[in-house]
């Protein structure tokens, strides 16, 4: 029995219905059509989303306010809006892509670093992020055959969730839900797994707090954690849209992580180095994350006193 006030019970069951009526819709279009479709709608949603385009502009010029003016930092809101548009269209389309080869769709460089690690039959970490098109790339691997495992949020909508939870297991990989699935994370490690972790967002897990943009933010350790407990590897890897409405995978080299005796300094140390890799793939595709996410939401315990 879900403990939601029955309004927003309501809301969600409603917008649930929504979304089911427009996926259908959407996988029946060409992509192009679809594309087309779903940036309109972002379009409009950043019009009349006012709260959640206040705050994508206030977070784009609390990163990027010194190197770009107040009608460039607009600019790039709407840019945000309309690529998530696009996202969502191949996201709806998942089975359409999958059927067709998402090879035609996406090339991939680096994958040997993925590879070699893999290889070792240890296991391996990955970070990625809510950037570019994040569920995209994890059917690609699959499809690849890489043994794949998601840690996610569960959402509080439960529609919307078992919808995300069924398009990730039918695109061929597993979702293990955050916070309630640390056995079966180190069972999968166990079994030469890759698990997928997004921790480019304040949520509400064990974290330390380094330099995102400058500013403290508050970043989960879970993967420097398991990296330090079965000597792993954290490889970061992304997906970006590319002009052409085709996407480039990029697997980049396994993190320096630092291991020394002072576990407290090497935590905060090796989650600077994933929020680093966060921040250089943002700022060169600044519209293709999720500013209107709350990131620098907590405050370290210093701040929030003077606050």
């Amino acid at each position: 029995m879900s403990k939601r006030p029955y309004r927003k019970q309501l809301r969600d069951q409603l917008f649930t219905w929504l979304l089911h009526g427009l996926i259908f819709l959407v996988r029946r279009l060409p992509r192009r059509a679809a594309i087309a479709l779903m940036r309109a709608v972002g379009r409009v949603a950043f019009r009349l989303d006012a709260r959640g385009r206040r705050r994508t502009v206030r977070h784009l010029t609390m990163a990027l306010g010194a190197e770009k003016s107040g009608p460039e930092i607009e600019r790039l809101a709407g840019r945000v809006y309309r690529h998530f548009g696009t996202v969502l269209a191949d996201v709806m389309r998942m089975p359409v892509l999958i059927g067709q080869g998402v090879n035609r769709l996406i090339a991939a460089s680096g994958m040997h670093h993925l590879d070699n690690a893999l290889a070792s039959g240890q296991g391996v970490l990955m970070i990625t992020g809510h950037f570019g098109n994040w569920e995209l790339l994890g059917a690609w691997m699959a499809q690849n055959g890489y043994p794949l495992r998601v840690v996610g949020s569960p959402l509080e909508n439960q529609g919307l969730n078992r919808i995300v939870v069924e398009m990730r297991n039918q695109a061929g990989y597993t979702n293990i839900a955050r916070g309630e699935g640390t056995r079966e994370i180190i069972r999968s490690l166990r079994q030469g797994c890759a698990i997928g972790m997004l921790i480019d967002q304040d949520t509400k897990v064990p974290g330390a707090f380094v330099s995102f943009f400058g500013r403290p933010a508050h970043t989960p350790t879970g993967p420097v954690l398991l990296a330090r407990k079965f000597g792993l590897p954290i490889i970061p890897i992304f997906m970006y849209l590319k002009d052409d409405l085709t996407y480039q995978i990029e697997c980049q080299p396994p993190l320096t992580l630092r291991h020394t005796e002072d576990e407290a300094q090497d935590t905060q140390t090796n989650t600077q180095l994933c929020s680093d890799a966060y921040e250089r793939i943002i700022r060169r595709f600044p519209e293709q994350w999720v500013w209107m996410h709350k990131r620098w939401k907590t405050k370290p315990r210093s701040q929030a006193k003077a606050g």
